[in-house]
């Protein structure tokens, strides 16, 4: 047996740049490259194993870790899971900050390989520069932290431990069902560590992603549940995206006239002039979807994980005699909502069962209802995407007790401008290239997207809602542009989430990888300010505002923030936008833009779009001094008791 004698480190790269993964016969290179921030805990080791020799490995520079861990999440996730860009951070601080995306790589099933410094395991020089000391446990350190936001947490102590290690890492990054952040904790005294490696250990490794097969066990059960429904409704998830699953679900739905919702991670999937798709479903759902939810006596849901946006906190399915079949690689989500259990590939499972049910002659009962709810769903788009405010009156999308005229007016004397958020959505939507992809998470726009926005093209809507991730948005899309480059790449973002990340608008410009931001400012926090309001509470630090010199609270005037002139700063082309006519001049600007971009757009706080016949269980004050949080309490306790419990 041949050995090569390598550091930790320069094994581990070589190990990195020599795996693969199978798909349907399609072979590509997993691990794309490395994003990379180097202090005293990585530079040393993992940095100079990559300045030796990094292979065919892309060395990328961050400039916040959890911005370029964001980035890898979002190329990982517009790959649909197929390749990976890997992180390296320092100890400490550094790899701290990638505690978040680990969390949202988890959340979302998306595969994330980190690979943060740790302190020394000889131990011999402690406490090193950033070492958290726990006087009861001398092992703890900052990264056993991402324990519980990892699928699989390994710390190497010794070289050798190197191959075990690796090797779990990849079992898990490579398994539909299991994957998320893999964190490999790497203490800095050991990357630079010596070991005569075993040759084999570096050979090309290809990892299989077979389909899995329904059993007959569990196709007859579906079989028998689906024989006495009239009314299924099927919930498209991220699943049936990353098992290209699209056309076999088209065809299911196409024979037996079933309308398809989509979950966020699932939309894009199938574009939305599908006449069966009736777009976003629950909480953040459109009027077609929540409409037909309220009657569906069968849900289907494929690859879906069923967050409680998805359900509208388990009580958007009304019929007294509503069942449930889930199909889904993963036998923990399939498991959801008492369900009959397909555990099975998202398209081999539909193939199957359009064949099966044809022989048992199976129709649905929906008959107009389908195309009469898209109808509905089509006006009311028009209808928000064409609302403007005026002084005759606004009607608003919130009832929530706010003085909207008196709102309005500062913000248009400090703005200049009246412009609803659902009407630039609109504009948007009609104007953006028909295969772009725009990106987004959280705030009021992942809502306002699932409801009203229209997909035209396959994989062209990435919006994170696994984790709700403020500050996910530009890094996500710099991945995304360097995954598909010949696409164009929109990261619609509010303010909120823009001022928490947007580091690696700087890595978009020394990349050469140009992505275009679309800055929503309202001056608030408008998604949370929205929720305190509809629960009875008044604006409470949910709007940016001076603190009143009066009253020592946060209630003065709005805080108005140059977000072009910050991008500018750092190298974007940009604009300030306060007209649909200046947005529309804009996005044709943008093409000629050899650089990253921004257009600051002021819109109205406010004007998103509401919700559709959902409800959204949250910890409301049972006991208060107000009149109007005492009456939301009791109509939650009774959408608590409508609700199912599994």
């Amino acid at each position: 047996m041949a050995k090569i004698r390598l550091t930790t480190a320069q094994a581990l790269v070589r190990f990195l740049d020599n795996q693969y993964l199978s798909v349907d016969g399609v072979e590509t290179k997993f691990v794309k490259g490395i994003f990379a921030i180097f202090g005293h805990g990585n530079v040393l080791g993992l940095g100079q194993a990559l300045e030796q020799d990094s292979g065919d490995l892309v060395v990328y520079q961050g400039r916040n870790e959890q911005g370029m861990a964001h980035a890898a999440i979002g190329y990982a996730k517009q790959k649909l899971r197929r390749e990976i860009i890997a992180c390296t951070s320092s100890v400490g601080p550094g790899a701290a900050n990638m505690i978040t995306a680990a969390g949202t790589a988890s959340a979302n099933r998306i595969p994330l390989l980190l690979l943060p410094g740790d302190v020394f395991a000889s131990r011999q020089p402690d406490p090193v520069l950033q070492q958290i000391e726990q006087s009861h446990d001398l092992s703890i350190s900052t990264n056993d932290a991402f324990r519980a936001v990892s699928k699989y947490w390994d710390r190497v102590n010794r070289p050798e431990q190197l191959m075990t290690a690796c090797i779990n890492a990849m079992r898990v990054l490579t398994d539909p069902a299991e994957t998320g952040a893999v964190t490999l904790c790497l203490p800095q005294d050991v990357q630079g560590e010596a070991y005569d490696y075993p040759d084999y250990f570096f050979h090309k490794r290809v990892h299989l992603v077979d389909r899995r097969l329904p059993t007959e066990a569990q196709l007859a059960m579906a079989l028998k549940l689906m024989a006495g429904k009239r009314k299924p409704l099927i919930i498209c998830g991220g699943g049936v995206k990353y098992s290209e699953a699209g056309e076999a679900l088209c065809q299911f739905a196409e024979r037996y006239q079933l309308p398809f919702a989509e979950t966020q991670a699932g939309k894009g999937t199938i574009v939305s002039d599908h006449p069966l798709n009736v777009g976003g479903v629950g909480e953040t759902g459109c009027l077609a979807a929540n409409l037909l939810a309220k009657e569906a006596d069968l849900v289907i849901g494929v690859g879906t994980r069923y967050t409680d946006f998805t359900t509208s906190s388990k009580w958007i399915f009304h019929n007294p005699d509503v069942s449930y079949i889930n199909i889904n690689i993963s036998n923990f989500d399939a498991y959801k909502l008492d369900a009959v259990q397909v555990v099975a590939d998202a398209r081999e499972a539909l193939t199957t069962l359009n064949k099966r049910l044809a022989v048992q002659g199976f129709t649905s009962g929906w008959g107009e209802q389908v195309t009469q709810a898209q109808s509905r769903l089509l006006k009311e788009t028009q209808r928000v995407y064409q609302a403007v405010y005026s002084h005759d009156g606004f009607v608003p999308e919130i009832d929530d007790h706010l003085d909207r005229d008196a709102v309005y007016a500062e913000f248009n004397r400090l703005t200049h401008s009246f412009l609803t958020q659902s009407s630039v959505l609109g504009t948007l939507n009609e104007h953006l290239p028909k295969d772009s992809v725009i990106v987004a998470a959280a705030g009021s726009l992942p809502g306002d997207l699932q409801r009203v926005w229209r997909t035209k093209d396959y994989n062209s809507y990435h919006v994170e809602y696994g984790y709700s991730c403020m500050g996910y948005e530009v890094g996500a899309s710099l991945g995304v542009k360097l995954a598909e480059p010949q696409r164009e790449v929109y990261t619609l973002v509010g303010d909120g989430s823009f001022m928490m990340l947007h580091s690696e608008l700087v890595t978009s410009i020394q990349e050469n990888a140009r992505i275009n931001v679309i800055l929503f400012d309202n001056m608030t926090n408008g998604c949370i300010n929205n929720l305190q309001m509809e629960h009875g509470m008044d604006s409470f630090t949910t709007e940016f505002r001076f603190r009143n010199a009066e009253s020592g609270k946060l209630n003065g005037g709005f805080v108005p923030v140059d977000f072009a002139a910050i991008a500018a700063g750092y190298g974007c082309k940009t604009w300030r936008v306060t007209t649909l006519g200046e947005l529309k001049q804009a996005l044709e600007e943008v093409h000629q833009s050899s650089v990253s971009t921004l257009i600051d757009i002021k819109v109205l706080p406010k004007t998103m779009v509401h919700k559709y016949f959902s409800w959204w269980r949250v910890g409301g004050a049972q006991v208060s001094e107000s009149a109007r949080v005492d009456a939301v309490a009791r109509m939650l306790n009774e959408h608590i008791e409508q609700a199912r419990k599994y």
